[in-house]
């Protein structure tokens, strides 16, 4: 087994903290873990379905950034399709519409089908499909 066995957590800091909660916990289905923190100082952690978790911290700000570290967070889906149609409903916009793709690895080929979307908190989320 090798030292990093899959993703814990990607942490975002966000002017709306309320809103970007709602998206990813309502809006996708993720669900509470934790929870600690009063006003700017409150942070969640989401757990996304498979114990991987997006941890949100109040407190950003509300100006337009630059992706900084992050340039997005990409997440497993079943359907990338259905997906990026509950984040659209849940306030997100769509960056990228769903498209299959073929990743030219070292490996071989692997096809995929994958979305992109803003988020409310502003960090672009891509919808990844293993097909």
């Amino acid at each position: 087994m090798g030292i990093v066995t899959g993703l814990h957590h990607i942490a975002l800091k966000v002017a709306d903290f309320d809103k970007t909660v709602a998206f990813y916990r309502d809006g996708l289905g993720f669900t509470q873990k934790l929870a600690w923190g009063e006003g700017d100082t409150r942070a969640v952690m989401l757990d996304i379905g498979d114990g991987s978790c997006v941890e949100i911290f109040a407190g950003g700000s509300p100006e337009a950034r630059p992706e900084g570290a992050i340039l997005h967070l990409a997440l497993k889906a079943p359907s990338c399709d259905a997906a990026l149609g509950r984040a659209l409903e849940a306030g997100a916009v769509q960056t990228m519409a769903p498209t299959d793709v073929t990743i030219p690895t070292t490996t071989g080929p692997v096809p995929v089908r994958i979305a992109f979307c803003k988020a409310p908190g502003g960090e672009i989320v891509e919808f990844f499909q293993n097909k």
